[in-house]
C-alpha cells in the first residue's frame, strides 16, 4: 500500500497542500470549520502518518526525549523508565532509553549522543554524584536543551532536578525495626553513591533518636547490585544482629539469597526492611516491609519539568530559575518483621 502525503489529501479536499499540513498540524490558518472538518476525516480514511522527520525541521523539534540511566536491570530505575515513556508518548513525545552502566564516561557519551540524535530534552539519573569528570560537569552546563536530573544530582549544574528524601527513607525504615524491639540493627549501604550516604545519615538518626549507639561493626557496603549484596550479607549474618535495613530492593534480595542458603528465614531469624518497594518483590516470601519511592509520581513531576522548558513558552523558560523538587517517601509495612 503506497504511504499516503499530504498533496493526496489536499487533492481529494480541494485545498493546497500548505493548507492541509496546516490544519492537520493544528496551526493557525484560514481554512473553514467544514475544510478543517473535511481534512481530518479524509485523513483518517486514509491512514495518514506524518512525516515526523520533515515537520521536526520546521517545527524545529523532534518531539522526542532522552532518557539516561545507571542501571536498567534495576527494578527501580527499569520502573521509572517504564513510567517516564508512557507519560511521555501520552503527550506525543517519544522517549530513548540509554544505559550508562554506572559510567560517568558513559553518562556524557551518552548524552551526547541523545543531543546529535535532536532531542527536545534529557532526563538524566547520573551514575555518580560526586563526579568530578570535568567533560560531562562542562557538557551538563553547556547543553543546548533543557536538562532535568531525577533521583541523583550533581552539583554545579544548573537545572531542573525532582528526588525522594533519601535521609528521610533511612530514617523511616530504621526507626520501623527499633519500634518493633530491635537493638542490633545492621544495614547494607552503597557509600559511593549520595543516595547511600543519606540513607545511612537516616539510620544514624534513627539510632541516636532511640538512644542507641552506632556500630560501625554492622554498617556493610555493597553496590545496587545482587551479587555484591551477597557478598556483603556474608558478614552480616556472622554479627548478631537480629534485623537488617538493606538500602534498596537489589540489596535486599542478594541478602535473602544468602539468609536462606544458611537456611536461615525472614522474619524468624532476621527482620528485614527494603528500600523501593518495587512491584518484584511481592513474588517473595515474606513479602518485604519496605520504603517506598513512588515512582508515578516522580515520574510526573519529572515529565511537567521538562514540558514546561520545551512548551508555548520555552523561550521564557530558559530564562527561569530551576526548579527542584524533594518527595517525600513511605513505610509500606508487609511481613518481613516480627516484633522482639
Amino acid at each position: 500500500m503506497a504511504k499516503v502525503t499530504l498533496k493526496d489529501i489536499a487533492r481529494e479536499v480541494g485545498l493546497s497542500p500548505a493548507s492541509v499540513s496546516l490544519v492537520l498540524n493544528n496551526r493557525p490558518c484560514r481554512v473553514s470549520e467544514e475544510n478543517r472538518r473535511r481534512i481530518k476525516e479524509v485523513a483518517r480514511r486514509k491512514h495518514y502518518i506524518p512525516n515526523q522527520i520533515a515537520r521536526s525541521l520546521v517545527m524545529q523539534q523532534s518531539r522526542s526525549f532522552g532518557l539516561v540511566v545507571p542501571n536498567i536491570q534495576s527494578r527501580y530505575f527499569a520502573s521509572l523508565a517504564n513510567n517516564l515513556e508512557i507519560l511521555c508518548r501520552e503527550r506525543g513525545y517519544l522517549l530513548l532509553i540509554t544505559n550508562s552502566v554506572g559510567s560517568s564516561e558513559s553518562d556524557a557519551e551518552l548524552v551526547r549522543l541523545l543531543v546529535n540524535r535532536g532531542v527536545d530534552g534529557i532526563f538524566l539519573v547520573v551514575s555518580d554524584e560526586f563526579t568530578t569528570d570535568k567533560e560531562l560537569i562542562d557538557d551538563l552546563t553547556q547543553l543546548p536543551v533543557p536538562l532535568v536530573m531525577v533521583d541523583r544530582f550533581i552539583d554545579g549544574v544548573s537545572c531542573d532536578r525532582v528526588r525522594y528524601d533519601n535521609e528521610l527513607g533511612g530514617y523511616l525504615a530504621t526507626d520501623h525495626l527499633l519500634r518493633h524491639g530491635h537493638r542490633r540493627v545492621a544495614c547494607i549501604i552503597n557509600p559511593d553513591s549520595n543516595t547511600g550516604r543519606l540513607r545511612l545519615a537516616g539510620y544514624r538518626r534513627a539510632l541516636d533518636e532511640h538512644g542507641i549507639a552506632f556500630d560501625p561493626a554492622l554498617v556493610f557496603e555493597s553496590d545496587y547490585y545482587i551479587p555484591d549484596a551477597w557478598q556483603a550479607a556474608e558478614g552480616l549474618l556472622a554479627t548478631n544482629a537480629t534485623a537488617a535495613f538493606a538500602s534498596s530492593d537489589n540489596i535486599a534480595l542478594g541478602l535473602l539469597k544468602r539468609v536462606y542458603e544458611r537456611g536461615l528465614r525472614v522474619p524468624g531469624d532476621l527482620s528485614v526492611v527494603s528500600y523501593d518497594n518495587s512491584a518484584a518483590d511481592s513474588l517473595f516470601e515474606p513479602a518485604l516491609t519496605s520504603i517506598e519511592q513512588n515512582v508515578p509520581a516522580i515520574s510526573e513531576v519529572a515529565v511537567q519539568m521538562m514540558l514546561a522548558r520545551v512548551g508555548e513558552h520555552a523561550e521564557d523558560a530558559d530564562v527561569a530559575a530551576p526548579v527542584e523538587r524533594m518527595l517525600t517517601p513511605r513505610l509500606v509495612e508487609k511481613d518481613s518483621v516480627r516484633a522482639l
